[in-house]
């Protein structure tokens, strides 16, 4: 018999984590513990070491974005599988760029959340038609017409996408792998070549031009 998936939900509303609760039952994966707000995430989360955390985009306590990136250092088996009420493309974006494996919109079918689950536990990579996996695709290195046109290189074209998408040369950097530094100079080179005056400017290109 397999061993069940563990997981660690992480949600503030009690209603909801019921709800989880009796989607997963009778599922190969098992709860291990339930936490409310950031700080009894990490705490719990160290504490069993899940193989999978479901967590709210908008914890209590903190950004749920950072402390995803601050765990994945003391447990970098463990996946992230975001949750949220909020139609929100940059949430999207900050949890591709910590490396989350998944993220749903609340309204999930019981066979989308265990599929996630399981994905995730699996380490598969990001598949389908949903908002995330479009999102995940568009970060990745593209060649698209309108770029090649206006001068961008591929690596500027996907530093465009993370910063329509609302990153921070932070979070560019993190998600990229590179420093902050060559991100600056990413982003001024872009920022010349389509003669934008700021983010805001080259983020309104790049969604008119189907960049992102």
């Amino acid at each position: 018999m397999p061993t069940p998936i563990s997981l660690l939900i992480a949600y503030p509303k009690e209603l909801i984590r019921a709800g989880l609760r009796v989607m997963l039952e009778k599922t190969g994966i098992k709860i291990v513990g339930e936490a409310v707000d950031a700080p009894s995430t990490l705490t719990l989360a160290k504490k069993h070491k899940p193989a999978v955390i479901l967590l709210d985009a908008a914890i209590p306590g903190g950004d749920s974005f950072e402390l995803a990136r601050t765990l994945s250092k003391p447990l970098p088996a463990t996946k992230f599988v975001f949750v949220t009420e909020i139609d929100n493309p940059t949430y999207m974006a900050r949890a591709r760029a910590v490396g989350a494996a998944n993220f749903l919109l609340m309204g999930f079918s019981q066979r989308e959340l265990v599929t996630a689950i399981e994905g995730a536990a699996a380490g598969k990579p990001v598949s389908g038609s949903g908002p995330f996996a479009k999102i995940a695709a568009s970060m990745e290195p593209r060649d698209a017409r309108a770029a090649r046109d206006s001068g961008l290189t591929p690596r500027e074209s996907q530093v465009l996408s993370h910063v329509a998408f609302g990153l921070s040369n932070d979070e560019i950097a993190r998600s990229l792998e590179i420093s902050v530094e060559t991100v600056k100079e990413h982003v001024q080179n872009l920022l010349r070549k389509l003669n934008a005056k700021d983010r805001t400017q080259a983020a309104v290109w790049a969604v008119q031009s189907g960049v992102v």
